[in-house]
């Protein structure tokens, strides 16, 4: 009898091991998924930046990657689901936690207010958008759509355009709110389905800072390589603190530091003019007056170019694949003298090749349930190759069935399936002339 019952504790002890594992493999499966997200507030500092920083504490593991608060877009009318929006759907469920006193505050005032984010890919950007709780909010409530005025208070729209790597810009806070509020960044990347969200916990009348530093002097260029330069300046003083400077490219911000008084600036073009700046900025998000400008000329390469660009980075898939497609992003190569184009291959076969300037590709005209494996190639002007990208294999899902066409003057019964647009849909209940797909049609859901 003894034995057995040590048998049975030991099947016990083996089969929560086994859960345990499974449990960590699928976390880990989670959050590698994850790892294609790019982006986060850093400026005033968002919940999950605070909770990389350690202000934020118990946090989870979005301490690891601030970034990765992706979920479909449309907010207010789709994205998160109430309750789920500061963890953008529940991916790190810590960040739904909501009272009064759970996280660290940012003092703010109403009236104009820098906003900055911090990319690890910068992904083509419809715009950013930003909400705000309501004046009669509950924080000890749940994050939801009820808490938030749903028209954003600040919109700027990019067009499509690919920001740099660190991004900032001004909007107008509301002046009306006092006390503990919660601003909802949502930043909408322009050719995928999806945004990121990051909720940003503000103080209204807290002690304000109104005084900009000084402008940045002495700024000098050294060490000019054919696509490098060092930068350096003097520091500015402020009222309180600087906290960082911003560097620019004419108008165009290239690159940031949290204080430090020089930057290797790195992926520059050769014999190429640059004409850098640098602005001061203190904790309360204002900034300086730009620097003295220092201007200098990349050095052109002699003689041949026998140097290879880098290998590509970090590709990975952007969104869902489908039957027909899949959109895929990597990290830029540098180059000696420059990147002219990029080889997109399916194993050894060359599918696509895109411009210098891309980092990213939607490749078209695949099979339904079938294999492909993709890695990417940096090509220069003198016709270097690089090494090849990591790979990335997937299965394009099964093709979708197909139903009749939606039509405007036939009725339809709850069950009934029809396609619209490239996208099936199904009747929830009795309808006609409800178009599927627009939002006053919830009629109509989507059939996977």
């Amino acid at each position: 009898m003894t034995m057995l019952q040590n048998s049975r504790q030991l099947m016990v002890k083996a089969i929560a091991a086994c859960g345990f594992l499974l449990v960590l493999l699928a976390c880990m499966f989670v959050l590698s998924d994850r790892a294609s997200a790019h982006g986060y507030v850093e400026s005033p500092a968002s919940r999950p930046y605070l909770c990389k920083q350690g202000t934020n504490t118990d946090c989870g593991a979005v301490v690891y990657e601030p970034q990765s608060l992706e979920t479909t877009k449309g907010f207010p009318a789709a994205g998160p689901a109430d309750g789920k929006i500061a963890s953008a759907g529940g991916i790190f469920p810590k960040l739904d936690e909501q009272s009064s006193t759970r996280w660290s505050k940012v003092a703010i005032s109403g009236g104009q207010k820098t906003f900055t984010w911090k990319f690890t890919a910068n992904h083509a950007t419809t715009s950013f958008r930003y909400f705000i709780t309501k004046a009669t909010w509950n924080p000890n409530s749940p994050l939801t759509r009820d808490q938030f005025e749903l028209t954003p208070f600040c919109t700027v729209n990019y067009g499509g355009a690919q920001p740099p790597m660190t991004y900032s810009h001004t909007c107008n806070v509301p002046t009306d709110r006092s006390g503990y509020h919660v601003i909802l960044a949502v930043w909408d990347v322009d050719n995928t389905a999806n945004a990121f969200y990051n909720a940003i916990d503000v103080q209204f009348g807290a002690p304000t800072d109104p005084t900009a530093p000084t402008a940045p002097a002495n700024l000098a260029a050294s060490n000019i390589g054919t696509t490098s330069a060092t930068v350096s300046w003097s520091a500015s003083t402020d009222n309180v603190g600087v906290t960082g400077y911003r560097i620019y490219n004419g108008s165009t911000q290239i690159g940031s530091t949290n204080g430090a008084l020089s930057l290797n600036l790195t992926g520059l073009t050769s014999n190429t003019t640059y004409n850098i700046t640098v602005k001061a900025v203190d904790a309360a998000g204002n900034v300086s007056n730009a620097s003295n400008t220092a201007n200098f000329t990349t050095q052109a390469v002699s003689g041949p170019d026998s140097t290879a660009p880098t290998a590509p980075t970090g590709l990975h898939i952007m969104g869902t694949p489908t039957h027909q497609s899949v959109h895929l992003m990597w990290g830029s190569s540098t180059d000696n003298v420059g990147v002219t184009s990029y080889r997109i291959f399916n194993g050894t076969t060359l599918v696509a090749t895109v411009s210098g300037t891309a980092i990213e590709h939607v490749v078209t005209g695949l099979s339904a349930n079938t294999a492909y494996t993709f890695t990417v190639k940096a090509v220069d002007a003198a016709g270097n190759v690089s090494a090849a990208s990591n790979a990335i294999s997937l299965t394009t899902p099964a093709a979708p069935a197909t139903y009749p066409a939606w039509n405007a003057s036939t009725v339809y019964w709850g069950g009934d399936k029809v396609t619209y647009n490239g996208v099936n849909y199904e009747a929830r209940w009795w309808t006609q002339g409800q178009t599927p797909g627009t939002p006053a049609a919830d009629v109509w859901k989507v059939i996977p």
